[in-house]
Protein backbone atom coordinates (compact mmCIF):
# COMPACT_ATOMS: atom_id res chain seq x y z
CA UNK A 1 0.00 0.00 0.00
CA UNK A 2 1.66 3.53 -0.40
CA UNK A 3 2.39 5.49 2.29
CA UNK A 4 -0.23 8.15 0.95
CA UNK A 5 -3.07 5.42 1.32
CA UNK A 6 -1.98 4.40 4.91
CA UNK A 7 -2.45 7.61 6.09
CA UNK A 8 -5.54 8.39 4.47
CA UNK A 9 -6.74 4.94 5.83
CA UNK A 10 -5.78 5.90 9.34
CA UNK A 11 -7.48 9.35 9.09
CA UNK A 12 -10.67 7.91 8.05
CA UNK A 13 -10.71 5.16 11.38
CA UNK A 14 -11.92 7.90 14.05
CA UNK A 15 -14.03 6.98 16.94
CA UNK A 16 -15.99 9.34 19.11
CA UNK A 17 -17.45 8.57 22.48
CA UNK A 18 -20.96 9.68 23.30
CA UNK A 19 -23.09 9.43 26.80
CA UNK A 20 -25.27 6.98 25.04
CA UNK A 21 -22.43 4.39 23.78
CA UNK A 22 -19.72 5.73 20.55
CA UNK A 23 -19.60 5.69 16.53
CA UNK A 24 -16.51 4.69 14.32
CA UNK A 25 -16.06 6.09 10.60
CA UNK A 26 -15.62 3.41 8.89
CA UNK A 27 -14.92 5.25 5.22
CA UNK A 28 -15.93 8.22 3.51
CA UNK A 29 -15.68 9.73 0.24
CA UNK A 30 -17.66 12.36 -1.72
CA UNK A 31 -21.20 12.44 -1.38
CA UNK A 32 -21.31 9.18 1.34
CA UNK A 33 -19.78 8.56 4.71
CA UNK A 34 -20.18 5.24 6.76
CA UNK A 35 -20.34 4.91 10.43
CA UNK A 36 -20.01 1.59 12.78
CA UNK A 37 -22.54 2.80 15.47
CA UNK A 38 -22.32 1.23 19.21
CA UNK A 39 -25.41 2.21 21.56
CA UNK A 40 -25.46 0.80 25.22
CA UNK A 41 -28.16 -1.15 26.48
CA UNK A 42 -31.15 1.04 27.46
CA UNK A 43 -29.83 4.06 25.91
CA UNK A 44 -30.50 6.43 22.45
CA UNK A 45 -29.39 9.14 21.06
CA UNK A 46 -30.88 12.43 20.53
CA UNK A 47 -34.21 12.97 18.49
CA UNK A 48 -32.63 14.97 15.46
CA UNK A 49 -33.34 16.01 12.06
CA UNK A 50 -30.24 17.01 9.24
CA UNK A 51 -31.07 19.54 6.72
CA UNK A 52 -28.31 18.24 4.32
CA UNK A 53 -27.87 14.38 4.55
CA UNK A 54 -30.13 11.31 4.40
CA UNK A 55 -28.94 7.87 6.77
CA UNK A 56 -29.52 4.68 5.97
CA UNK A 57 -29.54 2.23 8.94
CA UNK A 58 -28.54 -1.67 8.87
CA UNK A 59 -28.84 -3.49 11.92
CA UNK A 60 -25.72 -5.81 12.77
CA UNK A 61 -26.72 -6.92 16.11
CA UNK A 62 -28.93 -6.83 18.33
CA UNK A 63 -32.96 -4.82 18.11
CA UNK A 64 -33.51 -0.76 16.94
CA UNK A 65 -36.27 0.62 18.54
CA UNK A 66 -36.08 3.55 15.55
CA UNK A 67 -37.91 6.43 15.55
CA UNK A 68 -38.49 8.09 11.99
CA UNK A 69 -41.00 11.10 11.93
CA UNK A 70 -43.98 9.78 13.12
CA UNK A 71 -43.05 5.88 12.81
CA UNK A 72 -41.96 4.02 15.65
CA UNK A 73 -40.76 0.49 15.07
CA UNK A 74 -37.96 -2.00 15.86
CA UNK A 75 -35.59 -3.24 13.46
CA UNK A 76 -33.23 -6.55 13.62
CA UNK A 77 -30.01 -7.58 12.94
CA UNK A 78 -30.10 -8.04 8.76
CA UNK A 79 -32.64 -5.44 7.85
CA UNK A 80 -32.24 -1.80 7.41
CA UNK A 81 -34.34 1.19 6.90
CA UNK A 82 -33.91 4.67 5.59
CA UNK A 83 -34.19 8.41 6.95
CA UNK A 84 -34.55 10.91 4.16
CA UNK A 85 -33.33 14.61 4.47
CA UNK A 86 -35.25 17.04 7.16
CA UNK A 87 -36.71 14.12 8.77
CA UNK A 88 -36.45 13.49 12.57
CA UNK A 89 -34.96 10.70 14.00
CA UNK A 90 -33.77 8.62 16.90
CA UNK A 91 -31.93 5.03 17.32
CA UNK A 92 -32.78 3.47 20.47
CA UNK A 93 -31.25 0.23 21.97
CA UNK A 94 -34.36 -1.62 24.25
CA UNK A 95 -32.22 -4.45 24.54
CA UNK A 96 -29.61 -6.17 27.23
CA UNK A 97 -26.96 -6.10 24.94
CA UNK A 98 -25.22 -3.80 22.74
CA UNK A 99 -27.05 -2.85 19.80
CA UNK A 100 -24.44 -2.23 16.23
CA UNK A 101 -25.57 -0.60 13.54
CA UNK A 102 -23.72 0.25 10.21
CA UNK A 103 -25.39 4.06 8.97
CA UNK A 104 -24.67 5.48 5.54
CA UNK A 105 -25.05 8.75 5.10
CA UNK A 106 -25.24 10.83 1.49
CA UNK A 107 -25.60 14.13 0.67
CA UNK A 108 -23.84 16.92 0.01
CA UNK A 109 -22.50 18.02 3.78
CA UNK A 110 -21.84 15.39 5.62
CA UNK A 111 -20.69 16.97 8.98
CA UNK A 112 -21.75 16.52 12.54
CA UNK A 113 -22.61 20.13 12.56
CA UNK A 114 -25.60 19.48 10.45
CA UNK A 115 -27.39 18.24 13.51
CA UNK A 116 -30.32 19.93 14.71
CA UNK A 117 -31.44 18.59 18.03
CA UNK A 118 -35.20 18.15 19.16
CA UNK A 119 -34.74 16.10 22.11
CA UNK A 120 -31.68 15.08 24.02
CA UNK A 121 -31.52 12.70 27.44
CA UNK A 122 -27.64 14.27 27.72
CA UNK A 123 -28.85 17.96 27.75
CA UNK A 124 -26.76 18.24 24.58
CA UNK A 125 -26.69 20.96 21.81
CA UNK A 126 -26.27 20.53 18.38
CA UNK A 127 -23.32 19.18 16.79
CA UNK A 128 -22.23 17.15 19.86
Amino acid sequence: MHLGHALEAMQTALTELRPWGRWTVLGKGEGYKVKRIEVNPGHRLSLQLHHRRSEHWIVVSGTAKVTIGERIECIHAQESTFVPVGTSHRIENPGPHALVIIEIQSGGYLEEDDIVRLNDDYGRGDGK
